[in-house]
C-alpha cells in the first residue's frame, strides 16, 4: 500500500511539474521515487502500479481537459494511463541489469516514443522534456531534441536514486558520479549552438481576441475573421503614418477565419483588400474545403497583395474526436450525439518543405502540431529559417493548456536554433528567441497587433538529427534489455541436464542478478 500511495503522488508530483504550476523541482523527484516503487519488484505488480502513477500524472497534467468534458478527461487519461504500467513493468524488468539507470532511461524513452506514435498518430503531451524550460536541461535541446532530453532526465532521475542508495556504502563512488552528472547536465550551457545568421525581418502578429467568455470561437466566427482584419488595417494605417515600422509579412491565428476563404466571396474580398492595404503577404489559418466537398483542411494559406493565395501548410496531426472521428461508420452521431459537433472529418497534411513568405522560409505548425517532432524537423531540415506557430485554444482560454503548450514552443526555439513566432486567436501569442527567451508578448483575452524585427537562422542543429533517431533506436534496445533476463533463464533452463525446475519466468526476471 506505501508503494501505491507514492506511486500515485509521484505521478501528481510529476504533473505538477509542468505548466502551469511548474514546481521543476518535482521532476527527477517524482521519477526517482518512481523507479524505488517498482524497482526488484515483480511484472504483474510493477504494471499495476506503473497504471496507478500513469493515473496520478495524466489526470494531474490534462486537468485542461474538463472544459471538452469531465468523461473526456477521464476517458484520455485513463488510457494514456496504460503506457506507464508497460513503463513500470519494463522498468522493474531492467531494474537488475547492470547499468539500469540506463536501461531505465531507455524504457521510459520507449515508451514515449510509442505512446507519441500509436494509435491515430499518438499523444505526446506530457513528455517528461517538455517539463524542462528554465531548467539547466533546456540547453541539451539543440544537440539532441526532445527524446534525447526525456532520456537525459530519467537517466539522471536513476542516477540520483542510485546515489541515494548506496551514499553510506560507497561515499566516494557516488558522490563521484552526482558530480559528474551535474556538470554533464551543465555542459552545454558552455559549448553553445549558433545558427543565428545574418539576415534579419520584421514580423507582425495579431491577436484578434474571441468576444464574451472568450472560449465560445464558433458561436463568433464572423466577427473574429473580421477583428483580424481590421487589426491589419489599423496596423497598416500606423505604418503609413510612420508610427510602426513596415513588416516583412504578418501572422494571423489558427482559425482565423473558420470558412473557406476560397469559396466565401465576401472573406475573400476582405482579405485581398486587407492585404493590399497592409502591402505585404499574410500568413492566414483557414479551415479550407478538402476536394472531395466531405472534408476538411487545417491551413496555413501565404495570401500575397500582388500574387493572391501561394504556398499552404497543412495540419499534420489533427486531434481524433475533435477535428475527426476515427472509424466514424462504426461511431454514428445517432448513438454518440456529441460527435455530431465533428460533421466532416480533417484530413492529415503531408508537407515537409517551408512556406516562402517573401523571400523567407517559414517552418508552420498549426497548435497541437509543435508538440510533435516530424512537423518541425522535417520543415527545419528543408531550410526552414524561422518557425510560426498558428493556433486557437480558444477553448482552454481559461485553463493551463495555453501555458503548457507556450512552455513547447520555447523548447521548440531551443532545439531548432531559430525565432518562434507564436500567434493565437486569444492566448498565448508572442516572439520567442531562438535560446528560449519571450522577446515579447500579448497578454490572453486581448486585440493586439505586436510588431518585432526577429534574426533568421541557417544550418541543421545536431538536434533534428540526434533527436528522431534517439526515439527509433530505443524501441529495439529498450525491448531487448526487458526480455533479456527471460531469455536467460530459458538458455540456463535449455542447457539444464534432465534436471527439473519449478522456476517460473516471472521469478526469473525478479531473480534476473544472476543472469
Amino acid at each position: 500500500m506505501i508503494r501505491i500511495l507514492l506511486a500515485l503522488l509521484s505521478g501528481i508530483a510529476l504533473g505538477l511539474a509542468f505548466e502551469p504550476v511548474a514546481v521543476v523541482a518535482l521532476l527527477p523527484i517524482s521519477l526517482a521515487t518512481l523507479l524505488w516503487c517498482v524497482r526488484h519488484q515483480r511484472l504483474r505488480w510493477s504494471a499495476l502500479l506503473g497504471l496507478v502513477f500513469g493515473l496520478g500524472f495524466m489526470l494531474t497534467l490534462l486537468f485542461w481537459l474538463r472544459v471538452i468534458g469531465v468523461d473526456a478527461w477521464l476517458a484520455l487519461s485513463g488510457f494514456e494511463a496504460l503506457y506507464f504500467a508497460l513503463a513500470g513493468a519494463g522498468l522493474a524488468a531492467v531494474s537488475r541489469l547492470p547499468g539500469w539507470p540506463l536501461w531505465s532511461a531507455l524504457v521510459w524513452l520507449a515508451v514515449e516514443t510509442l505512446r507519441g506514435a500509436w494509435p491515430m498518430s499518438g499523444l505526446t503531451w506530457g513528455r517528461v522534456s517538455f517539463a524542462t524550460i528554465d531548467t539547466p536541461f533546456e540547453r541539451w535541446f539543440p544537440w539532441i531534441g526532445a527524446n534525447g532530453v526525456s532520456l537525459l532526465v530519467v537517466l539522471c532521475s536513476a542516477v540520483l536514486l542510485w546515489c541515494l542508495q548506496h551514499l553510506k556504502e560507497r561515499q566516494v563512488l557516488a558522490g563521484g558520479v552526482l558530480s559528474g552528472t551535474v556538470l554533464a547536465v551543465a555542459l552545454p550551457w558552455f559549448v553553445p549552438i549558433q545558427s543565428t545568421s545574418d539576415e534579419r525581418v520584421t514580423v507582425a502578429v495579431v491577436q484578434g481576441n474571441v468576444p464574451g467568455s472568450g472560449d465560445d470561437l464558433l458561436a463568433h466566427y464572423r466577427e473574429v475573421t473580421t477583428s483580424h482584419m481590421t487589426a491589419t488595417q489599423e496596423l497598416a494605417e500606423r505604418v503609413a503614418a510612420g508610427q510602426v515600422d513596415q513588416p516583412d509579412f504578418v501572422v494571423w491565428p489558427e482559425n482565423s477565419t473558420a470558412v473557406d476563404p476560397f469559396r466565401d466571396g465576401s472573406t475573400a474580398q476582405m482579405l485581398s483588400m486587407t492585404s493590399s492595404m497592409i502591402g505585404v503577404p499574410i500568413l492566414v489559418g483557414a479551415i479550407v474545403d478538402a476536394p472531395d466537398d466531405r472534408n476538411v483542411l487545417n491551413q496555413g494559406v501565404v495570401f500575397d497583395p500582388v500574387t493572391g493565395a501561394g504556398d499552404r501548410y497543412t495540419k499534420h496531426h489533427p486531434v481524433p474526436f475533435g477535428e475527426y472521428i476515427p472509424y466514424r461508420q462504426h461511431f454514428g452521431t445517432e448513438n454518440f450525439g456529441r460527435l455530431a459537433m465533428v460533421p466532416r472529418d480533417m484530413l492529415s497534411g503531408t508537407g515537409v518543405n517551408p512556406l516562402r513568405i517573401d523571400g523567407t522560409e517559414v517552418a508552420d505548425v498549426i497548435c497541437f502540431d509543435v508538440a510533435y517532432d516530424d512537423t518541425i524537423t522535417a520543415q527545419v531540415r528543408h531550410g526552414a529559417e524561422l518557425v510560426a506557430v498558428q493556433t486557437s485554444n480558444a477553448m482552454f482560454i481559461h485553463t493551463g493548456q495555453i501555458e503548457q503548450q507556450f512552455a513547447i514552443s520555447r523548447l521548440r526555439a531551443l532545439e531548432t536554433g531559430r525565432t518562434v513566432v507564436v500567434a493565437a486567436i486569444n492566448g498565448r501569442s508572442g516572439v520567442i528567441g531562438p535560446d528560449g527567451t519571450v522577446i515579447s508578448a500579448i497578454e490572453p483575452r486581448t486585440r493586439d497587433v505586436l510588431v518585432q524585427d526577429v534574426q533568421l537562422a541557417a544550418g541543421v542543429p545536431p538536434s533534428m538529427v540526434v533527436g528522431p533517431w534517439l526515439g527509433r533506436l530505443a524501441v529495439p534496445l529498450a525491448l531487448g534489455a526487458a526480455l533479456f533476463p527471460l531469455l536467460s533463464y530459458r538458455l540456463r533452463k535449455k542447457k539444464a541436464s534432465g534436471s527439473a525446475t519449478s522456476e517460473d519466468p516471472e521469478s526469473a526476471v525478479e531473480q534476473g542478478e544472476n543472469a
